[in-house]
């Protein structure tokens, strides 16, 4: 699969694009994750950046199941608890996805 992100300084900013083109590969969704157990069901704690970090491990164990990884990502949708924690939950998840962000709400 051939993935083309077009993201503005904006959404490059904020961590995601608004508008994503694939071509060819494989489609594979991935159920609902969060960060609360990690891979072993031991319980995680409960600060935003631990909870972030291991929902996208999780996100990432489930993708490498089907053959992908986390840059392979075209959507996601994000719930978040408490919105104080927006900030720092788009600074991770520049962090963790790096470039070519995923479409979100």
């Amino acid at each position: 699969m051939t993935k083309e992100c077009i993201a503005g300084p904006f959404e490059t900013e904020r961590g995601y694009s608004p508008v994503i083109k694939t071509v060819g590969g494989t489609h594979v969704w991935v159920a609902g994750q969060t960060g609360h157990r990690d891979a072993a069901g031991k319980p995680a704690n409960h600060d935003i950046e631990s909870q972030t970090r291991q929902c996208f491990r999780n996100i990432e164990a489930q993708l490498a199941k089907a053959g992908g990884k986390l840059s392979d990502l075209v959507y996601m949708t994000v719930f978040l608890k408490d919105q104080r924690h927006g900030p720092k939950f788009l600074e991770l998840r520049r962090e963790i996805l790096k470039k070519d962000f995923p479409v979100s709400a």
